[in-house]
């Protein structure tokens, strides 16, 4: 089990900030069967005040509750003199990230399988070198 942070604008829905954009094909999706797998999901977002609620009631009504909405837990306070918007979270999906998003068939895989981006581009590197050693010894052989 654990804690994902997700951002809204560019990895669930297009970035069209301050609108909503049209959703990412299977991120919903996605993200909720996460959630059937009893990971805890975090909306972690840029937007502050009615654009965070409207990207609140987006994701409801798609039958995607959060955990918690930039903070920690459900219950932190913003007030505390110890809050902190840095959130600890295990995993991090956002469109920013290093190397962008990937599509959300790869993202889940990652996820079930506890994948880094360099576990990720170590599979696709070796599944590509057996395809093209097979093509060279059909080729040559």
């Amino acid at each position: 089990i654990m804690i994902i942070a997700v951002d809204f604008d560019g990895t669930i829905v297009e970035h069209k900030y301050p609108l909503i954009g049209k959703e990412i094909p299977f991120a919903i999706e996605t993200l909720k069967k996460l959630q059937q797998e009893r990971h805890f999901l975090i909306l972690w977002s840029v937007r502050e005040g009615r654009l965070l609620e409207e990207a609140v009631e987006y994701c409801r009504a798609r039958g995607l509750e959060f955990y918690a909405v930039n903070s920690n837990y459900a219950e932190e306070s913003h007030a505390s003199k110890h809050y902190s918007r840095k959130l600890k979270a295990d995993l991090f999906i956002d469109d920013r990230n290093l190397g962008g998003l990937p599509d959300w068939g790869t993202i889940y895989e990652m996820v079930q399988n506890r994948w880094s981006y360099e576990d990720l581009h170590q599979k696709t590197s070796n599944a590509g070198q057996h395809a093209a050693k097979g093509f060279w010894a059909r080729l040559f052989g």
